[in-house]
């Protein structure tokens, strides 16, 4: 048989037929349909892709910002035990150092991928040696001290600024070499006054002194990478001392660079010598989901399978540490406080795109329920029905599904696309079974004539009451769950908020009717003829169906809390940059007083709109302590005005001034003191004296406690009036800012040339993104509000399709029996705002008590802050934004389309929406 017979007989020629024309005729309907599907396949497929992102970023950002002698694997391995000394040298040199090189390379197991350029290696030493020659810097008059070190491959990760490279005769060095030649840093030769050409003496062991000959200055080409950074001492002089001295006897450790062959040299030093391969990792190829195989692969090269394998091929010696697991642990905790967080996020949107897939595919069954029960009256069988229905979906959706992924794939790249897939052909089957799923439901038995649906007078049957009293049992204990045990236990407490929503939906249609039939009977008495048609057209209408209501509330509760999630991101950042700044700016003397004039300078400029000064030590101490706090004497109007506008501890000012101006508060008079509750509990109320940094005292006495005070962090303080001080205390240290525009800019432009530092709060708040996993969970919750809003509207929309034609039909029948154009328009409004105000206040409702619910069990500090110090932590917070626009914008919607339907069906006539037998 030929191809082409093969194929039609396949696919029927009616069959395909039909299809063309269905799509024909119902074209308006099939674009809606591949729009549904293909932005719910986008975002479905778009979610894995951002998480895998995101995280990728943050743990890239975490290891970079970690210094690399922190996450680079280091190596070492002590001088061998050989026969000869001849035998010692031959390890040293440069052949065996990359013999074993490549197999410490290989060793590294997936996904800890070495980076090749940045991992050095050589021969240094491990101890410093003193440079005896007089003209180096001696700071404290202590010698300067000297790390050789023997790192191959200097050519390519430096640029030659002074010199030449250093190099070694023609000759081999071994441990008898007398001098060697070597290159410094530009900054070793700024800092120890290094020229091309000197000479630094080191001592032997058991020889004379090993002259080191500078033959080259230096540019590191990535000072920040692992290759100068593992050992920070080659590319950066720094102060050191001895444990066991003084901190001011200090004195410089700088790094000198030898030859790769020069290694052998170091035998003769007393420098302990010893081999090294530092192991740096690739962070390019860090993926944020291998973070517990990249945990295995670390602690297997740094103490498990791989350290044993190297000490069998390089050296029974050898010794492995890093602090890139503490890295990465600590990565996985910030992780895993985020993570519960996106899920109730995920959960939340997936399940509206779920309910929406479903209404849909009701929609469309609702308006071909005629055509379908014809149908089976007729003789079609179901499996027959639902195959024609699906091949219709299909024909739609998978292109559109398809359209969806390949649009996520190309707006996010870089990041898995099996999860992407999994998920965007999950939303696709489903919108390709929900339509004939429904129609076989509702067909499964023939029928020729659908009986009265009621509003008033529906009663549920006792399947759908155990169905209810089941999904209320679960979302009580999901919600207990959260508050309990926190968002992270298990997958059912992520559906909380959405339980929550669902259980508010369920009650909501059951108590509904009962708000209409009062309303029926009221409006029986009224004497118009608007308002008590459109209660009856509403009593007598079919049930306000579950699912569209289901859609309504869930996603003005996901929105509600991602709102919410939001606020309390936003408002823990600036409560924990208000409880480290104490105002919206703060200018403190990094030593002493501030300059005198600086405070007028200062409350000059454009954005200021108070100012406080205060004089702070944090060298106080009690007289029954031995511990020193911190006292801060301030202005008691100006710093009571500054509390009560930051709400961090508010006083009475009168009861903390001095009663007797300009006079030191002593034992007969002492100062009113506003203190902490640990040093009130600690100290007393008093009176007692407290004892100044410059040896003056002053007597205090407790008058009021806070748990916070603006001007100093910390559980321990003391707060007194200024005037009360003597008058070398009582200079300003500290100015306390007010404004809601402060220019960072001016304010450091005029504190320019003092010795003084200016934070402002607006600064702090930004550095608590510390991630972007945080940016990202940030993100993800923006556009899970966005997508819960707009499934609302969605959700709306298509349950005024599904009773547009008969809202039509209705009002054009009204139409032929007299009624104006402007009561139809009335009459069709009326009859949409019962249900969706009670479905726009009911969402309120619910987002605001699941927020209030679910606010004890979940936590947001991980997302919100960089380290968990704000004082009260990061907790949901109501956002009123996020509660009324969604619903203002459903219940809008609901009134609109309706008004807008009367005004086009009074445009076209009553004729096109009435057929033979309507009337």
């Amino acid at each position: 048989m030929p191809a082409r017979d093969r194929e039609t007989k396949a696919v029927p020629r009616t069959v395909r037929a039909g299809l063309r024309t269905r799509l024909r005729a119902f074209a308006g309907t099939s674009v809606a349909l591949a729009l549904l599907v293909a932005v719910t396949a986008a975002l479905a497929a778009a979610y894995p892709r951002a998480v895998d992102r995101y995280g990728d970023a943050g743990l890239r950002r975490a290891v970079e910002q970690a210094l690399p002698d922190q996450t680079t694997v280091q190596i070492q391995v002590p001088l061998p035990w050989m026969d000869s000394v001849a035998e010692i040298e031959a390890a040293l040199r440069p052949a065996p150092l990359t013999e074993a090189r490549a197999e410490i390379l290989a060793t590294a197991e997936a996904p800890l991928v070495p980076d090749r350029a940045q991992s050095s290696y050589g021969v240094r030493t491990t101890v410093g040696l003193e440079a005896s020659d007089p003209w180096l810097p001696q700071p404290a008059g202590r010698p300067a001290q000297m790390v050789l070190a023997a790192q191959q491959d200097l050519g390519s990760h430096a640029r030659l600024r002074a010199g030449r490279l250093p190099r070694t005769t023609s000759a081999p060095v071994t441990a008898a070499t007398e001098q060697v030649e070597a290159a410094v840093t530009v900054e070793t030769a700024r800092t120890l006054h290094i020229q091309v050409g000197s000479v630094i003496h080191v001592p032997g062991s058991g020889r004379g002194p090993l002259a080191v000959r500078i033959t080259g200055i230096v540019a590191p080409r990535a000072p920040e990478g692992a290759y100068w950074s593992a050992l920070p001492v080659l590319r950066t002089p720094a102060l050191s001392r001895r444990p066991d001295l003084p901190p001011s006897e200090v004195h410089w450790l700088a790094g000198l660079l030898l030859a790769p062959d020069a290694g052998p040299a170091l035998l003769g030093t007393s420098g302990r010598p010893e081999r090294y391969w530092h192991v740096a990792p690739e962070v390019a190829t860090l993926r944020g989901h291998d973070l517990d195989r990249l945990a295995s692969a670390v602690a297997a090269l740094e103490s498990g399978p791989g350290v044993q394998r190297l000490r069998t091929v390089v050296d029974d010696g050898l010794e492995a540490q890093t602090n890139l697991d503490e890295v990465l642990a600590d990565h996985a905790r910030l992780r895993s406080g985020i993570d519960p967080l996106l899920l109730l996020a995920a959960v939340g949107t997936g399940s509206l795109a779920v309910i929406v897939l479903a209404m849909a595919g009701g929609v469309a069954a609702d308006r071909r329920r005629t055509e379908l029960a014809l149908l089976r009256a007729r003789g079609a069988s179901l499996p027959g029905l639902a195959a024609r229905l699906l091949a219709e979906t299909v024909v739609v959706a998978v292109p559109a599904g398809a359209l969806g992924l390949a649009a996520a794939l190309l707006v996010l790249p870089g990041a898995r696309t099996a999860p992407a897939v999994v998920t965007a052909l999950a939303v696709t089957l489903f919108a390709c079974l929900v339509l004939p799923v429904r129609a076989v439901v509702a067909h499964r038995t023939v029928r020729t004539h659908d009986g009265r649906e009621d509003l008033t007078a529906a009663r549920p049957s006792r399947r759908r009451t155990v169905a209810e009293l089941t999904v209320l049992v679960i979302a009580v204990g999901a919600v207990a769950a959260l508050r309990r045990q926190g968002s992270g236990s298990t997958g059912l407490v992520a559906a909380a908020p959405l339980l929550t929503g669902v259980v508010a939906a369920l009650l909501l249609a059951r108590l509904h009717p009962l708000p209409l039939r009062a309303l029926s009977r009221a409006a029986a008495r009224l004497r118009g003829l608007v308002i008590p048609l459109s209660l009856a057209h509403v009593a007598r209408a079919p049930g306000f169906a579950v699912l569209p209501l289901l859609a309504l509330l869930s996603a003005l509760t996901t929105a509600a809390f991602g709102g919410s999630v939001l606020e309390g991101v936003t408002a823990a950042r600036d409560q924990a940059a208000l409880h480290e700044v104490g105002a919206d700016g703060r200018i403190e003397a990094t030593t002493g007083e501030l300059p005198r004039s600086l405070p007028d300078r200062v409350r000059r400029l454009p954005g200021v709109q108070d100012m406080t000064q205060a004089h702070i030590t944090y060298d106080a101490k009690p007289e029954q302590g031995s511990r020193l706090i911190p006292l801060a004497a301030v202005d008691p109007e100006g710093y009571a005005r500054l509390s009560q506008r930051t709400g961090t501890g508010p006083f009475d000012a009168a009861g903390l001034r001095q009663a007797d101006a300009g006079t030191a508060g002593g034992a007969d008079r002492p100062l009113p003191a506003l203190a902490s509750p640990r040093v009130a509990d600690e100290y007393g109320t008093g009176p007692y004296s407290v004892q100044l940094p410059d040896g003056t005292s002053v007597t205090v006495t407790i008058t009021q406690v806070r748990e916070r005070t603006p001007a100093v962090s910390g559980e321990e303080f003391l707060i007194v009036d200024r005037a009360g001080l003597p008058r070398g205390e009582a200079r300003a240290t500290t100015l306390l800012l007010t404004g809601d525009a402060l220019d960072g800019r001016a304010l450091r432009s005029a504190a320019d040339g003092t010795a003084v530092t200016v934070r402002l709060r607006a600064e702090e708040r930004t550095r608590h993104v510390d991630s972007p996993l945080q940016s990202g969970a940030e993100r993800l919750y923006g556009v899970a509000v966005a997508a819960g809003a707009g499934y609302a509207i969605l959700a709306l929309v298509l349950t005024v399709l599904r009773t547009a034609p008969e809202r039509g039909a209705l009002l054009a029948r009204l139409r032929t029996m007299g009624m104006t154009r402007a009561q139809g328009r009335r009459l069709l409004i009326l009859t949409a705002l019962p249900q969706a105000f009670l479905a726009a206040a009911g969402g309120v409702l619910t987002g605001w008590v699941a927020i209030h619910l679910l606010a004890p069990g979940v936590d947001l500090t991980a997302i919100a802050l960089a380290s968990p110090s704000a004082p009260e932590g990061a907790v949901l917070r109501t956002d009123p934004l996020s509660l009324a626009v969604p619903a203002l914008a459903v219940l809008l919607l609901a009134v609109g389309v309706p008004a807008g339907q009367a005004w086009w069906t009074s445009r076209r006539g009553a004729v096109r929406e009435l057929r033979l037998g309507d009337v």
